[in-house]
């Protein structure tokens, strides 16, 4: 009997400190343990949300970066547009001068393209070439600055090289005029002359 009673205590003892940890673990889980748990998971979700807003402006960044890029370089085009003329439209310039010639209502007007072989090479230039043209024209002064200033302000700029003026034969009001006016020509590149050598062949077997 005494030895149950002994080992009737120890049982007692021991449930009790059993208890007493268990009540002490949530105690600790309740007040120490969840509430790190629980901020724990509200920083990962943080993070994740910081990841999320840091990728999405990392990419708006970009695109907005290449927009930006692309309309610095649709910038250029455009005022390069205003100084350079494509090869296949460089024909068109003298009949622009020619307007000009009929709007200033000048006399005696002769226009003549100086590159019969082509525009002249630039050097160290890789991309742009120069297209001379001669104009002779009998005008009176004002006239002729006006025609001139007409030159300038055509798109492309049609750059004033050379001129000679002297009094006209026709009157002490009147000027004989003759011009070496120049324009920039942009250059055919070899990836446009493969093109177009391949779309003839090919119309060629057709």
């Amino acid at each position: 009997m005494a030895f149950i009673k002994t080992y009737k205590k120890f049982l007692i003892r021991t449930a009790i400190v059993w208890a007493a940890c268990l009540a002490l673990f949530v105690l600790a889980y309740t007040f120490v343990l969840r509430p790190q748990i629980d901020r724990r998971k509200r920083l990962d979700d943080e993070l994740a949300e910081k990841k999320q807003q840091y990728e999405m402006a990392r990419l708006a960044s970009r695109e907005q970066t290449k927009a930006r890029l692309n309309e610095e370089i649709e910038g250029m085009r455009d005022i390069l547009k205003g100084f350079v003329v494509d090869l296949e439209d460089s024909a068109n310039l003298t009949f622009d001068i020619g307007q000009i010639a009929n709007e200033e209502k000048v006399s005696s007007f002769s226009i003549e393209s100086k590159d019969k072989r082509g525009p002249l090479e630039i050097p160290d230039c890789n991309s742009i070439c120069e297209s001379h043209i001669d104009i002779d024209f009998v005008a009176g002064f004002n006239q002729f600055a006006t025609f001139v200033n007409a030159l300038e302000r055509h798109r492309p700029v049609l750059f004033v090289n050379e001129f000679v003026i002297a009094r006209s034969n026709r009157s002490e009001l009147a000027y004989q005029v003759t011009l070496d006016v120049a324009a920039f020509v942009k250059k055919q590149q070899n990836r446009e002359i493969a093109d177009q050598s391949s779309a003839s062949t090919i119309g060629s077997k057709i």
